[in-house]
Parts: structure tokens; C-alpha cells; sequence
């Protein structure tokens, strides 16, 4: 297969390119060449711009194109026109933050979508998850049935930036005890970079065509803290904390990464349900090897890019 990613050199896009080089495709990236770039050799290198300096996607076909950076519709549409016709499948990525608060156990992809005020707006940051609402309208309107989009979870596993998860088995590791938000029984999701990964290119293989929640299975939070403990070896002991206390103390998420007390999760947002994508063939590795992999990765960085995990920073301000 030869295939287009427009982005690639960073974590999601990242692990796409190399799982795809890896299974012998052809690949092509199409960066602004601002982003460090140590992918594999004979991925080719397409400069330019989405917005506006689109000259190296002129020319070419490719089977299938990998939109893992479109935030705003007015941009995405720009590639995906100039594409239509060179392109035969394209594939974009969207996240689960599109679904619009709504009385419901469980978030399939046909539930209720969020709709912004300001269908103009660009401001990605107030409106993520409208704007790739809007995003996936265009991709259909545009590629039809040759359109697929993968709802990805907060994303885990090595080269994550955020550290929304790597923050985990980074607290854990350091020993002693680690502040544990609840009382272990609300839900938590996360997606394996390289899960979703291989899950992209058998979609793109298979040419399967839909909407695809993209996450491992909701689990409780006791029992996602003891499965990092286990893939991280930690022996660390857990202080369960009242989700009330946390709100108290002012620790929110920048502290207490991936926490979402259940009352307040009006979007299902960690009750994702994934039984079509599990059925189109996603599947996800044990949490004890992601958590290992990620942390194995983390202590390779440099120390500035190793900050204290929030979580130990708050356990020591509640003493």
C-alpha cells in the first residue's frame, strides 16, 4: 500500500508511520519540517503547510491518506479536495471528545454529537471537540464512502508528549505513597499508541469504510492503578482520596491525570463503548505492558522533559 500521513513525526503519527513502514507499505509524510524528525529510512519527506502551502501534494496518488492533524474544518477541507481524486481512501483521525453530554451508560459512535455555537470558530483549544465534529463533515462530504474516521481515546505508550498517562507508572516507580483519586470504583480508558497504530492500517487494508471508537475496555480505577503497579513493579502504597477532597484541595487534571468521577462524566467520556471497532479488528495490549513500555521510554528523556508527576506533587502538598 502507499500511503499519504499528513502530520507523522509526532507520537499518534509517529507510531502509524512506523507500524506501516514496518508492515512494508510506502510511506510519505507531509510536514512543515518544524517537528524533530527521526523516522524510518525511505519514509519520503513532503514540506509545506496545511493552511494554504499545499504545492508537494499536487502531484502523486497513494492508496490511502492518514489525517492525524486536522483541528479545523476550513483546513481539512483543503487537503481533502485537493486529494479527492488521488487519493483512495482517507482516513481521519478524530478523538472521542466529539459526543455531546447525554443521559446514557455507555458511548457508542451513533450517540448524540456536540454542535458549536459558532460553527466559525478556530479556536481549537474552547473547541476541540466540535471542530473535529465539523472535521469528519467534511471528510464525508467530500470522500463519501471512501471516507473512514477513528475516534481515538486519550492516547498511551512511548513518545507521549502529554503525559496524561505517562504520568502513572512514573509515580508509581518512584516508590512511596502515591495519591489514588476516589474510592477505586470510577471508570478510566486509555488507547496503546501502537494499537491504534495497527488498527488505522487494517482499516486502510481492509478498506473498511465507518466511524470507530478507538480505546481499550473501561475498567475501574483500582484495578488500572494495580495493573501499572504490576507492569511497573512498583510496591508503592496507594492513598485513595475522595473525589470531593480533590475537588477541595483544587487538584483537577493537570494533578490527577484521567480522572473523571463518574457524576461528572456527562460524556461518557471513560464508558466508551468499543464493540465496533473490536469487531473491524482493534485490539489492545495488556495495560502491564503498556505501562512497562512507557516507562521504559520516559526514563530515556532527557531530565527537562521529565517533570515531577503532578500526582506526587499533589500527594506531598496534602500532608
Amino acid at each position: 500500500m502507499n500511503l499519504l500521513v499528513l502530520g507523522g513525526t509526532q507520537f499518534v503519527g509517529r507510531h502509524i508511520v512506523e507500524a506501516a513502514v514496518e508492515a512494508g507499505h510506502s510511506v510519505s509524510v507531509f510536514t512543515r519540517g518544524v517537528s524533530p524528525d527521526d523516522l524510518p529510512p525511505g519514509v519520503t519527506r513532503l514540506r509545506g503547510d496545511r493552511d494554504g502551502g499545499l504545492d508537494a501534494l499536487r502531484d502523486g496518488s497513494w492508496d490511502a491518506c492518514v489525517d492525524v492533524s486536522g483541528y479545523v474544518p476550513r483546513v481539512v477541507r483543503q487537503s481533502a479536495e485537493l486529494l479527492r481524486g488521488r487519493v483512495g481512501r482517507y482516513l481521519f483521525i478524530s478523538t472521542v471528545s466529539v459526543y455531546a453530554p447525554g443521559p446514557r451508560d455507555w458511548t457508542p459512535e451513533d450517540a448524540p454529537l456536540q454542535e458549536l455555537d459558532d460553527p466559525a470558530t478556530e479556536d481549537v483549544q474552547a473547541a476541540y471537540g466540535g471542530l473535529k465534529v465539523l472535521c469528519e463533515r467534511v471528510v464525508n462530504e467530500v470522500f463519501g464512502e471512501r471516507a473512514t474516521h477513528v475516534r481515538p481515546h486519550i492516547v498511551a505508550g512511548p513518545w507521549d508528549h502529554t503525559r496524561r498517562f505517562t504520568a502513572w507508572p512514573e509515580a508509581l516507580a518512584a516508590g512511596g505513597p502515591v495519591l489514588a483519586p476516589g474510592d477505586g470504583s470510577d471508570p478510566v480508558q486509555y488507547v496503546d499508541a501502537r494499537d491504534l497504530a495497527a488498527f488505522v492500517l487494517r482499516l486502510l487494508t481492509d478498506g473498511t469504510p465507518g466511524t470507530f471508537n478507538a480505546a481499550a475496555g473501561s475498567r475501574s480505577w483500582h484495578a488500572f492503578l494495580n495493573g501499572v503497579a504490576e507492569g511497573v513493579r512498583s510496591q508503592s502504597e496507594l492513598a485513595w482520596t475522595p473525589a470531593a477532597e480533590l475537588a477541595e484541595r483544587g487538584l483537577g487534571w493537570a494533578e490527577v491525570p484521567l480522572f473523571v468521577p463518574r457524576a461528572l462524566d456527562v460524556t461518557g467520556l471513560m464508558r466508551v463503548d468499543v464493540s465496533w471497532a473490536e469487531r473491524a479488528g482493534l485490539r489492545c495490549r495488556p495495560l502491564e505492558e503498556t505501562a512497562r513500555d512507557t516507562l521504559a521510554w520516559s526514563v530515556t528523556r532527557p531530565a527537562g522533559e521529565r517533570p515531577v508527576p503532578g500526582i506526587l506533587a499533589a500527594r506531598e502538598a496534602g500532608r
